[in-house]
């Protein structure tokens, strides 16, 4: 078997200060991720498990969060030691597939917001249209996590990193379910700086730009079909 050359380096775990890819490498995380590339996993079952991943993800990339010592009174002994955490972190969930993992997130940052950006992909360019931008004008000094399950092209993470740059975040997070080597490689190519963390990493893409062997089309497997009018 022809040994795969990645463009860049995968780690098992943060040093902080090195934005590489995270792939988390856990035996639990796995099982739930082959649940999730099975295709007869229901849509209700898709979610839950998107969620628990999710989370997963969110405590290992967060693991060097600043925080402060302080105290707390529990029932048994008061000012016992403890810590704060203090960031606020301004949660961007790529819709609609990224609002199945941004309520996770919300659940592990105690002090956060959440600002939707909404695009879709257009078919013959696989490239992004963005329809909805919720995002503060100014975004200096603010932390940024964005959800996304799915890294196939790198085209939708790079629109949305372009924005969130331009408004001046420098601290930014990217939290996917499955990563494309070819998706990370764009990504790394024009933001260099920007940290992703996955569950999982697949080699290539198909001819229409989904990841294999993926798990198709991540909103639909979370949400549903659309309706079509």
């Amino acid at each position: 078997m022809k040994k795969l050359i990645l463009p860049f380096r995968v780690v098992s775990a943060y040093r902080g200060d090195v934005p590489e890819l995270l792939v988390v490498d856990h035996p639990l995380i796995a099982d739930a991720v082959r649940q999730l590339r099975d295709e007869r996993t229901a849509n209700s079952d898709f979610l839950r498990l998107a969620g628990e991943i999710t989370r997963f993800l969110a405590y290992e990339a967060f693991r060097t969060v600043p925080f402060r010592a302080t105290t707390v009174d529990t029932p048994v002994m008061k000012n016992a030691p403890a810590v704060r955490v203090e960031r606020e972190y301004v949660i961007v969930p790529i819709l609609r597939a990224g609002l199945g993992m941004s309520p996770a997130v919300q659940a592990v940052l105690p002090r956060h917001r959440v600002c939707l950006m909404g695009l879709r992909r257009n078919e013959e360019t696989l490239q992004p249209d963005i329809y909805l931008d919720g995002l503060p004008d100014d975004l200096a000094d603010t932390s940024v996590v964005i959800t996304d399950p799915m890294l196939a092209t790198g085209g939708s993470l790079n629109a949305v990193l372009e924005i969130i740059k331009a408004r001046g975040a420098t601290d930014i997070t990217a939290l996917v379910l499955i990563a494309s080597v070819p998706g990370v490689d764009a990504v790394h190519e024009r933001h260099p700086d920007v940290r992703l963390v996955a569950a999982a990493l697949d080699p290539v893409l198909n001819d229409v730009g989904y990841i294999v062997p993926g798990l198709g089309d991540a909103g639909d497997r979370l949400f549903g079909l659309p309706v079509r009018r």
